[in-house]
């Protein structure tokens, strides 16, 4: 049976998952590969929709991205400059719309599925992004008064070096953007928090139970070890975690292994270094993220590692960063150390499709996934239940797909990032 990795959030789960292994033959109207957000938030928008769903996930609910992620829910959208130049020629003068509308339809879908079914996730307000140069002022400008013109200038504020330095306790920063709609929680409790929500409404869920198999054809469906679902629709939700498909998906979307540390509680030094409870992460290409938790401490990641292998030690390689960002950390105790395998692709844009007529695929956040995945989950259940429109304005965009795999795109995304870290060190 799948043991969860020995993260911070593994440690404080409402309630672990201890779901069944698929066995039999079951029907349902819509079975789902993989039990993370994709998946989960997918089946929880089906089952309101009166449809019987069942998710089958190899692992445990939420064990993988999912549950191991920083925790930060902004409306950042990765790829979004590709995303507006491949939507223009069939969206027109409304991409702009349309993307800025996706950059927060996230945080309202979490907040809403939170509140309806009581799920507990540490869930608050407040994020800066933090301009670790001089350089990056620009385009925290710019992003700054677009915020504004759209009608957010009562959650946004630009706040110069002193103003920064109220917030935290640390010189590391040249100015940032504060921002109150942003958010920031617990992974892994919001994720099972949802799972339960969709078994509430009927969805059967399977755990330790690897898919094998996808059927194609007029009865398809999807075959484990022990068992089988036959369903009219099939919905691979894995990410960068499975190797199903390989003749249509494989070279799509790659791992890029993040670090994260959780440190000792804090006590009084949790409020004396983010008095206000504020999640961040800075404007570098290859960037540290941070907050603190619900029991004081300080959460940080950091230092993605783009050639798809683990780090030997995590907490060797993020220390010199938490002590350079809060020098009042110095030798602090590091009691949780993880990776994280986040699906890189090429473009950035997330990757929505069909494998044939009745078996669909959705992937690729790249870094960005706990708002990204409830927006992809609304607009998959609406395609799959006939309202196709979202979902083909992402099926046509055109993805690189690289030959041999990973063999050959964890090295090309390692020889991208030094190139962006190399623009970087010139801005």
């Amino acid at each position: 049976m799948t043991q969860r990795c020995n993260s911070y959030y593994t440690a404080t789960l409402n309630q672990d998952t201890d779901y069944p292994t698929l066995q039999g033959r079951h029907q349902v109207d819509v079975v789902i590969i993989g039990g993370g957000f994709t998946g989960v938030a997918t089946a929880v928008e089906l089952a309101e929709k009166g449809l019987k769903v069942a998710i089958v996930e190899s692992h445990k609910i939420g064990w993988g991205a999912t549950g191991r992620n920083g925790g930060q829910v902004t409306g950042s959208l990765s790829g979004d400059g590709a995303m507006r130049k491949q939507m223009r020629p069939k969206l027109g003068d409304e991409v702009d719309d349309f993307i800025w509308h996706l950059r927060w339809r996230g945080h309202q879908i979490i907040q809403q599925r939170v509140t309806k079914y009581g799920i507990q996730c540490d869930l608050k307000h407040g994020h800066l992004h933090a301009a670790y140069k001089p350089s990056h002022m620009a385009g925290l400008r710019n992003d700054y008064e677009e915020a504004v013109r759209r009608g957010l200038g009562d959650e946004v504020s630009l706040l110069d070096r002193s103003q920064v330095r109220d917030l935290l306790q640390s010189d590391l920063y040249h100015g940032a953007i504060k921002n109150t709609r942003n958010m920031h929680l617990h992974p892994l409790n919001l994720c099972i928090g949802e799972a339960r929500a969709a078994e509430s409404l009927g969805a059967l869920i399977f755990e330790n139970s690897e898919v094998l198999e996808i059927i194609h054809g007029k009865s398809p469906g999807v075959r484990t070890a022990h068992g089988q679902i036959d369903a009219n629709q099939v919905m691979l939700a894995g990410d960068v975690y499975h190797k199903l498909e390989p003749g249509q998906l494989k070279g799509k979307i790659f791992p890029a292994m993040g670090g994260i540390v959780t440190t000792a509680p804090l006590g009084d030094l949790a409020r004396q270094i983010n008095p206000e409870d504020l999640a961040v992460y800075d404007c570098r290409f290859v960037l540290d993220y941070y907050r603190l938790t619900a029991d004081g401490r300080l959460l940080f990641g950091g230092g993605a590692n783009y050639s798809g292998k683990d780090s030997r030690d995590i907490a060797a390689e993020l220390r010199p960063c938490i002590e350079q960002t809060f020098p009042a950390l110095k030798g602090v105790q590091i009691d949780y150390q993880w990776s994280c395998a986040m699906g890189i692709v090429i473009n950035r844009i997330p990757q929505l499709g069909k494998l044939s007529d009745n078996v669909w695929y959705c992937q690729g956040y790249s870094g960005h996934g706990i708002a990204t995945t409830h927006i992809m989950g609304e607009i998959m259940s609406r395609a799959i239940t006939g309202q196709m429109e979202q979902f083909d304005t992402f099926a046509q965009c055109q993805h690189i797909r690289v030959p041999m795999g990973d063999l050959l795109g964890n090295p090309l995304l390692a020889a991208g990032m030094w190139y962006y870290q190399m623009l970087e060190r010139l801005r």
